[in-house]
């Protein structure tokens, strides 16, 4: 049986599971099958849990790691300054194509929806919440809480410590590694489920979330994953076709996989070691640099959760409690999105994220109470978005730098299990540096 699935496509072996999770969704919401609901909701929750097990140690690790690697790596600071760069330039053009939507719609407007129910959350993020925040009062808490920012501070402060400290540190980088590598190995295995785990969680959101709850938020929902596809199959493409040179249907076809199991998942860190398979062992990306740009991607590149959605909801919040945003708002918007990006920490949801933009716009915190209900169908197309974004700008910055392997790119799928070792066409070893025609097959 498991030589058998071995031989399906890990794609296909997604698309059946969203498939029979369709299915089993409609079924138990047609038939009012409150057991299979309930068997639904606890397969997808034990899915997430697991990958959410692996995140303190995989986050921590990688990030290590990552930096101690960056020492092989030509013109690191460069690397670093150019993945920043376009992690904000996307941003831009993420929360622009929200904003231009929410003011072309007005998600909100003649919402038919009462809002004395709402109620705020118990903590709103804020600008003071999200600096200290950072530093964490206790290393053991953070990791147990799972608060993936204060991981990543420490991860940053150990390893740049640890390059600081030279020879001394050998030992220690050997461990990191090899525990990276068990996480990996583990969390390969997790992955291997999400076919069980998609059909779970896309099965709990069809019984779940009917049109009678969708219908008062339809524009609103419409709006979110439309805003998304635009920048996940419009933007992206043109800036993989006109930037760096490169066949976008190539590209998704290969990272097609990581995507899938970000839309089912909602964890941008819970995808983020199929993500650096793909983008090492499918596009080409060098494996010290991809080792840096896929860990600080994952828990900072988040156009659909910190750029389009809260856009888009500070519109919505704003019209339903009928708050005039101005100029100034929407530019405020657009710097929070870019700067506080980082707040959504590339676990499931965006809550920290709209909170953040709503009370640095001083908008009514009971909005986030009107969206939590169907917050887990928009974070789907929200998380798949954050992912293919963060698999897009190691290639640009890659193809800039004249160091992707092209011949990668262009090679058939290679299998993301098994060794790491890239069998190249043709007996290509080396990186090729030539540039290479538009849209090549």
């Amino acid at each position: 049986m498991l030589a058998f699935l071995r031989k399906i496509p890990f794609s296909a072996q997604l698309l059946a599971g969203l498939v029979v999770g369709l299915g089993l969704g409609y079924l138990a919401r047609t038939a009012d099958l409150g057991w299979l609901t309930t068997t639904l909701q606890q397969v997808g929750d034990l899915f997430v849990q697991l990958l959410k097990l692996a995140v303190p140690p995989l986050v921590f690790t990688a990030i290590v790691i990552s930096i101690a690697n960056l020492r092989k790596v030509s013109n690191a600071a460069r690397l670093v300054g150019k993945t920043i760069g376009w992690f904000m330039i996307t941003s831009l053009i993420a929360v622009a194509v929200g904003l231009g939507l929410g003011l072309l719609t007005n998600p909100g407007s003649g919402v038919d929806i009462s809002t004395k129910g709402a109620e705020a959350p118990d903590h709103a993020g804020s600008w003071t919440d999200f600096i200290t925040g950072i530093i964490p009062t206790n290393i053991v808490d953070s990791f147990v809480q799972v608060n993936v920012l204060q991981i990543v501070f420490i991860a940053i402060v150990v390893g740049a410590a640890a390059v600081a400290v030279g020879d001394k540190a050998k030992p220690f980088l050997s461990f990191n590694q090899s525990l990276l590598d068990l996480v990996q190995k583990v969390l390969w295995w997790i992955i291997r489920l999400a076919p069980i785990g998609t059909a779970g969680l896309i099965g709990t959101a069809v019984a779940t979330y009917g049109w009678s709850l969708l219908a008062p938020l339809a524009t609103f929902s419409i709006d979110v994953y439309v805003g998304c596809l635009i920048v996940l199959l419009g933007v992206y493409p043109l800036l993989l076709g006109l930037v760096g040179r490169v066949n976008p249907v190539t590209f998704f076809r290969k990272s097609w996989p990581a995507i899938e199991l970000a839309f089912a998942s909602r964890s941008s860190v819970g995808t983020m070691p199929l993500a650096q398979r793909i983008v090492t062992k499918r596009l080409g990306v060098d494996k010290d640099y991809a080792s840096f740009a896929s860990p600080f991607g994952a828990t900072t590149k988040m156009d659909g959760c910190a750029a389009i959605y809260p856009a888009l909801a500070a519109i919505f919040v704003a019209q339903v409690f009928g708050v005039n945003l101005s100029i100034g708002d929407y530019l405020l918007i657009a710097f929070v999105s870019v700067v506080g990006s980082a707040a959504t920490a590339g676990l499931t949801g965006a809550i920290v994220m709209l909170t953040l933009t709503l009370s640095t716009l001083g908008l009514p915190l009971e909005g986030v109470g009107l969206l939590l209900a169907i917050d887990p169908v928009l974070d789907m197309i929200r998380t798949a978005t954050n992912v293919a974004g963060q698999m897009v700008v190691p290639v640009l910055v890659s193809r800039g730098e004249k160091t992707l392997d092209v011949a990668v790119f262009n090679a058939p799928n290679q299998p993301l299990d098994g060794s790491d070792a890239v069998q190249r066409p043709e007996r290509e070893t080396g990186v090729v540096r030539e540039p290479e025609p538009a849209f090549g097959s």
